[in-house]
């Protein structure tokens, strides 16, 4: 009798007011749909990075379709002061007010009638794949909005993002390229503090980055290729010597994300005080919707792209 109670019970209303199957076909249909939807929240799919690389928040409500927030930069600077001083320096932030809008991720996947009788002749889970698919495509699109955006829905990515500042990598390379491989270690070196630097000069030492991203097989290279009569490969010389990065990270979606195509490199601050991949509504499955002779279980996420809220806290360099 426990086991009967499991089962959710929007789904059995649902599939029993189909009037398409018997009761035990109902009852059985609506287990196997809860046990699917808990399998397929638990599921380990090939990561997808963006989660991991950006705060996420999901703070603002599900109904919202819009997101408003600042953009800040601090001013001013503290000075020597006399004893008693009644005209201490100030210091603020300067601030522009920004919309995120809010954007539904929809997909949906199903069983026919068939598929159901099927499955309960024989004694077998349904089909779990289909379900899969269907959390596997809303986390890809999430995936690939918190990177690159969507200009036509107005949504804005990490990478795409328009108050970045830009460092230009010096064209000293083999050939006159700009690119790591095409570079000796003296060079890379200076490539990678100078993006760093960029923020710290400008920002007169305010934000500081923690972490860069590169694409994979450009970290590969560094972390493999030795520096000329040491035993320490470049990565490694790197993170020992640069007291501001603290993990330099393979993201594939920095490969060709630069201007023109270019392989990217982008050097940021991992904090959410600075930045935030904006997910309202986390990956949800509704009771399924009887279409025809088949069931359809609708899934929804809603998102609006990465919020920053100190641009000047990150840079990026294409051609690496």
């Amino acid at each position: 009798m426990k086991n009967q109670q499991r089962y959710d019970e929007r789904d059995l209303a649902v599939i029993q007011g189909s009037q398409r199957l018997d009761a035990n076909e109902s009852i059985f249909f609506a287990r196997e749909l809860e046990s699917i939807k808990i399998r397929t929240y638990d599921k380990k799919f090939p990561e997808l990075t963006a989660t991991r690389m950006i705060p996420v928040s999901s703070e603002a409500n599900a109904g919202a379709e819009t997101i408003t927030y600042h953009q800040y930069e601090p001013v001013g600077m503290a000075k020597i002061i006399a004893n008693y001083s009644d005209d201490l320096p100030r210091v603020d932030l300067k601030g522009k007010e920004f919309t995120a809008k809010v954007k539904s991720v929809g997909t949906a996947y199903g069983y026919s009638i068939q598929d159901v009788r099927a499955a309960r002749m024989a004694g077998k889970p349904l089909e779990q794949r289909k379900a899969n698919a269907a959390r596997q495509a809303n986390d890809q699109t999430v995936n690939k909005l918190a990177y690159f955006g969507d200009a036509e829905h107005g949504i804005v990515g990490l990478f795409t993002h328009p108050n970045v500042t830009v460092y230009v990598l010096p064209a000293d390379g083999n050939g006159g390229a700009t690119t790591f491989k095409s570079k000796d270690a003296d060079k890379i070196l200076r490539d990678l503090n100078g993006i760093v630097n960029k923020i710290i000069e400008l920002t007169q030492g305010v934000e500081t980055p923690d972490t860069l991203a590169l694409p994979p097989d450009v970290r590969a290279d560094l972390a493999t290729r030795r520096i000329p009569d040491t035993n320490m490969t470049i990565l490694k010389f790197f993170l020992e010597n640069q007291e501001y990065i603290k993990e330099v990270v393979g993201v594939p979606e920095c490969k060709g994300a630069g201007a023109g195509g270019t392989d990217l490199v982008f050097a940021y601050r991992r904090d959410p005080d600075k930045l935030t991949l904006e997910i309202p509504q986390p990956f949800e499955q509704f009771p399924p919707q009887m279409k025809g002779l088949e069931f359809e279980v609708p899934c929804h996420s809603r998102c609006a792209g990465v919020i920053m809220y100190y641009p000047l806290s990150a840079a990026k360099a294409s051609g690496c």
